[in-house]
């Protein structure tokens, strides 16, 4: 049986409602003003609130108010009974959240029907809350099996490796990993799909699955180039897929201390040491390449980067620097370098740190884009 509120100052109308709610099968609850509306409206949660707009105290407009900003009556239907008839009032009533109109004197036939479509509307309001709800149980728990997979930060004693993710959304299309090819050699890379959420998500998720299982056939996992081909001829884009994802990617060998690496339209991952005279030497790591996936026939090439002891690499995704500024511009690759470079310079090496510091910079509570990134400490 659905509950009903009645809001009414006079007490002949109350009883009126009262009574034909209650021969219509409904639950009728009635109070005699505003205040004491409102708190029956929070303790039995009513599926549909008839409120008289004008009523001493607490008036129907100000009740209508704050059942509407109550989350646990935000799918409460809510009539307004006014004499008032002319459209600067009714759109005084739509602005505090008023869903329908009654005038008084009320014919009991329009009182009936539009508490019939008020209900209606009150149980979609539900389910589509109650779906609500579950999709984001559901995008709660695969962004939990995400972030489960990718990997842990690393401390060896010749390498250690810092990460962090941070979505746009509950789920976001950056991935990272790194793992030992042999006993010496390691692969490390960080992916951008385009887009956010669930559908950028999924592809980056086969990309580490198909890496870690060395999936890719006649790929020589040693040689950054070719895992990038590989990786383009699996990933293309199609009239069903229209994504395709950016990607730096490269291999250590720790023994040599060389560093192999190719990267397909990613932004370069930034070597830091300290120089012969005490000054940040900063080195970018590019080569050429489109997205994967963008051009069947695309080409990638290797590049090799001879490592210094205590030196830094930071691999990243544009998201960390594509903020937008108080002054409506976009902060840009250039300012996140020099901050890097401060960064470098501190005796934590913390990236909680440098966030922190970037989300002050950001003028949104989210960021625009997913965002990632990798510390690579060589010792």
């Amino acid at each position: 049986m659905e509950k009903i509120l009645v809001i009414d100052d006079d007490f002949a109308v109350r009883s009126l409602l009262e009574r034909t709610l209650a021969q219509c099968g409904y639950e009728a609850i009635v109070a005699c003003d505003g205040e004491e509306g409102l708190e029956k409206a929070l303790y039995f949660r009513p599926a549909l609130v008839i409120c008289d707009w004008l009523m001493p105290g607490m008036n129907g407009l100000e009740v209508c108010r704050q059942i509407k900003t109550t989350p646990a009556l935000s799918t409460t239907f809510f009539i307004l009974l006014t004499s008032l008839g002319s459209v600067e009032d009714r759109v005084k009533g739509l602005d505090a959240g008023a869903d329908d109109f009654l005038c008084k004197p009320i014919e009991m036939n329009e009182l009936k029907a539009r508490i019939r479509a008020g209900l209606r509307l009150h149980q979609l309001s539900r389910d589509l809350q109650s779906q609500k709800h579950l999709l984001e149980t559901e995008l709660a728990e695969a962004a939990e099996y995400v972030c489960s997979i990718l990997p842990e930060p690393l401390n060896d004693s010749s390498i250690a490796i810092d990460v962090r993710f941070i979505p746009s959304r509950k789920l976001g299309g950056d991935s990272f990993d790194f793992y030992w090819l042999d006993s010496d050699r390691m692969a490390i890379y960080l992916l951008d799909v385009s887009g956010h959420g669930l559908r950028a998500a999924l592809p980056s998720l086969s990309v580490i699955n198909l890496l870690r299982s060395r999936g890719l056939n006649q790929v020589n996992y040693y040689r950054p180039s070719e895992v990038l081909r590989g990786l383009n001829r699996t990933f293309q884009m199609t009239s069903r897929n229209d994504k395709y994802f950016t990607i730096w990617y490269g291999v250590y060998d720790r023994k040599e201390r060389q560093l192999t690496y190719a990267s397909a339209g990613h932004p370069p991952a930034i070597l830091l040491h300290k120089g012969s005279t005490g000054q940040i030497v900063e080195k970018s790591l590019k080569t050429s390449g489109f997205p994967i996936g963008m051009f069947a026939d695309a080409e990638y090439t290797d590049a090799e980067c001879k490592i210094n002891l205590n030196s830094s690499l930071y691999i990243f995704s544009d998201g960390i620097y594509e903020i937008d500024r108080p002054d409506g511009k976009i902060w840009g690759l250039k300012e996140f370098i020099k901050l890097l470079k401060i960064y470098h310079t501190m005796p934590r090496h913390n990236l909680d740190l440098l966030l922190n510091q970037i989300q002050s910079w950001n003028t949104k509570k989210q960021f625009n884009d997913d965002l990632s990134i990798m510390q690579i400490t060589f010792y």
